[in-house]
């Protein structure tokens, strides 16, 4: 029987990919673990291996297609035995019926590890979706009133507990007082109803063909959005608009800090090659301070969810890398326990492969805060927009030499400002003060960091 392969999914959030490139044709035989084909991501390129033997009896998705969605078949693999030239035919030959088509055996492929990107031809036109169904009231017994007694659902509403989550064991289900207050303890508690997926993009405020028509034809080229660029649009927005930001700004004097990075990069051993083996820049301090600043204020190391908070035992620090048509967070884990030289040496290779889209998902996917920095831009101050699921992120402007008043006296120090976006869902104003309190405390004292 002929074995279906379909696109993989490659990272929890992958909904769709470009099938980049194949790495086998058709009539060649493969064996499981052959890589056979690059998938582009938004984010990398992936290569992707076999799971089982055979001949690949027809490729039904050409390499430089756009926008695959998961689970979609790729390609069709004749098993040991079977005739390519029919496995074939039978799968570019459409079904008469739906009912009557064959049930191939499904085979997913594998991710290997991240390939060089390849370039993609024009993008193949997709089916329109499918309009999202509204997300169904709780019910029960079968009909959508929720049966409860006025005590459980006064009680339920002075508990600040969604009387729909909790689980009944009155007759025919019905929530008494005893079920509410077992739900106070966790005890019996259904999670929350899972909201209505999110559309890819707001509706704009004006159409592209309202937009289009203020421009004269010919004074404009038009570039089509890739996959990372829709990806970035889409959760920036469902960032802003279901993300409560503040944002707190603090002026830090980082001429310790300049002295001290000055001295270690001075003392720093030499390789083969007679080149330092680190070279620290004012970002990995950063980074350091920020993850060591979260371990002190342990409230603030958290990701909020609807069924409860997420407390992190470890400071994951997300670190913007801008790369050809987007950016991307790779993430230094477990920060707090790392010295400056190995963030240093991380980073360094998080960002030359990151432009490569060469990362790993597990290397960008996840993480309990972030630091984006154009101090090197030349901008003094900026907000950065949080990236869920943190619920924090740190925005570093550029060291310059400021007035400062010490002492009644004007003297003349360098000074760093930077700005905390919070979800205020997660992190209060106060504390959001004391974590960025922290930060300037230990940034103002590198040598904090150590202790």
């Amino acid at each position: 029987m002929p074995i279906n392969i379909l696109m993989p999914a490659l990272s929890p959030t992958m909904e769709k990919g470009n099938l980049a490139k194949w790495l086998k044709k058709e009539g060649d035989k493969v064996k499981s673990g052959d890589v056979i084909a690059e998938i582009e991501t938004d984010k990398a390129t992936m290569e992707v291996e076999a799971v089982d033997e055979g001949t690949i009896a027809k490729i039904l998705v050409p390499e430089g297609t756009q926008d695959v969605p998961v689970n979609d078949v790729i390609a069709v693999l004749a098993g040991d035995g079977e005739d390519v030239k029919s496995a074939g035919a039978a799968a570019a030959k459409p079904a008469a019926k739906p009912a009557e088509a064959p049930a191939p055996k499904p085979v997913a492929a594998t991710a290997a590890g991240p390939a060089p990107a390849a370039a993609a031809p024009a993008p193949k036109p997709a089916a329109a979706p499918a309009p999202v169904a509204a997300a169904p009231a709780p019910q029960a017994n079968g009909h959508g009133r929720i049966f409860s007694s006025p005590l459980a659902r006064r009680l339920a509403k002075e508990a600040g507990i969604e009387i729909g989550r909790i689980a009944g064991s009155g007759p025919h289900g019905r929530i008494i007082a005893r079920d509410v207050e077992e739900a106070k303890s966790g005890k019996g508690l259904k999670a929350p109803a899972a909201a209505p997926a999110p559309t890819p993009a707001i509706a704009p405020s004006m159409s592209d063909k309202q937009i289009l028509a203020l421009f004269q034809p010919g004074s404009y080229e038009i570039v089509p959005h890739d996959g990372m660029r829709r990806t970035i649009a889409q959760r920036l927005t469902q960032s802003v608009q279901t993300i409560p930001h503040f944002y707190l700004t603090i002026d830090c004097d980082i001429g310790k800090l300049l002295a001290a990075r000055e001295e270690i990069n001075a003392t720093a051993p030499m390789d083969k090659e007679k080149k330092p083996v680190y070279k620290l820049s004012v970002n990995d301090f950063v980074i350091k301070a920020m993850a060591v600043a979260l371990q002190r204020i342990p409230d603030c190391n958290v990701s909020w969810t609807e069924g409860g908070m997420l407390k992190h035992k470890h400071s994951d620090v997300g670190v913007a890398v801008a790369m050809p048509g987007g950016l991307i967070t790779p993430i230094i884990r477990n920060a707090e326990t790392k010295s400056l030289s190995i963030i240093s040496s991380e980073m360094k290779d998080y960002a030359a492969r990151a432009r490569a889209r060469k990362l790993k998902p597990e290397e960008y996917l996840g993480g309990t805060t972030a630091v984006s920095n154009l101090g090197m831009y030349g901008i003094n101050h900026f907000t950065a927009v949080i990236n869920p699921p943190h619920a924090s992120i740190l925005a570093v402007g550029t060291s310059e030499e400021r007035p400062v008043v010490r002492s009644g006296k004007i003297e003349i120090a360098h000074i760093m400002s930077v700005t905390l976006s919070c979800d205020h869902r997660a992190i209060d104003g106060a504390l959001g003060a004391e974590l960025i309190g922290a930060f300037k405390m230990l940034i103002e004292n590198p040598v904090m960091m150590m202790v």
